[in-house]
């Protein structure tokens, strides 16, 4: 069972060892990386690459560990008991599984995808600890033992919006997925856009990683904004030339509302432009 990347994902080869290296250890992935680099598509990816089916749990601020285990709807029984409901008369009617427990008791091995861990409370990844290791997990409800029938490949991504504490990262294996150079890009581009022009795609790689060396960006484009422009230029028929300059920080690239999404990026390209515009 090893992960050799898909038609329609481009993994570079550090991070097919590192899914890999994972399985084989039997860890939780730890996924890191800008937001854009392809670290929820990568479960789903592995998933349908490995041929097995993939649970999702994207986690909120809201979030708590135990919704990922179960819930008791103690308000649903209440209201059947007021009813006369005979399902009443059995707690485990009123016990919502959640994600794990679908996983743990799956009659195959699954992918399980913990979205956006960061997302939640510090106590979130601790919470998990010892499900995540031992896989099992106790139903105080129905006095239940949760055992995992087979262990799932766990991949949980993260922002760095909040720092992780050290017992959780002790039981993953951590991966930071770089941001792709223009040869990698090209061939996430290919992907998506078979065939192409050349001469466009240059000139739209050429301004697309200008921008993002551009000092002073809040929030620098990504791959998914690179290829809604893309889609955009293809749409609109833009010619290549209208991308090429001798000085790229002299000129506005057509439909840049694509790339930047706030007006403070968008006022500071813009006076960028017009200083180099101003000193040619």
């Amino acid at each position: 069972m090893r992960f050799q990347g898909t038609d329609t994902y481009v993994a570079t080869p550090d991070l097919m060892l590192a899914v890999n290296a994972a399985v084989t250890l039997q860890r939780p992935l730890l996924v890191k990386g800008e937001p854009g680099t392809g670290k929820t598509l990568l479960a789903e990816e592995v998933a349908a690459a490995l041929g097995m089916p993939l649970l999702q749990w994207h986690i909120k601020s809201t979030t708590k560990a135990q919704q990922g285990l179960y819930e008791y709807d103690a308000v649903s029984r209440l209201r059947d008991s007021q009813l006369g409901d005979g399902r009443v008369h059995d707690i485990a009617n009123y016990i919502v599984k959640g994600v794990l427990w679908q996983a743990f008791e799956a009659e195959t091995p699954t992918v399980l995808l913990i979205d956006e861990i960061d997302k939640a409370d510090i106590e979130f990844p601790n919470d998990l600890l010892r499900e995540l290791d031992r896989m099992e997990f106790y139903c105080y409800e129905t006095r239940t033992l949760v055992k995992a029938r087979h262990r799932p490949i766990v991949f949980i991504t993260s922002n760095n919006e909040k720092e992780l504490p050290d017992a959780f990262l002790r039981r993953c294996f951590f991966h930071y997925i770089r941001f792709p150079d223009k040869e990698t890009m090209a061939k996430i581009v290919d992907v998506h856009f078979p065939g192409l022009k050349q001469a466009l795609l240059k000139e739209a790689l050429e301004v697309f990683f200008g921008l993002r060396d551009v000092p002073g960006l809040k929030k620098k484009p990504t791959t998914s904004e690179l290829l809604d422009w893309l889609k955009l230029l293809v749409a609109e028929d833009i010619p290549p030339e209208a991308l090429h300059a001798q000085d790229r920080k002299a000129i506005v690239p057509p439909l840049h509302g694509a790339l930047l999404k706030n007006e403070q990026d968008m006022h500071l390209f813009e006076r960028l432009v017009l200083m180099a515009k101003h000193n040619r």
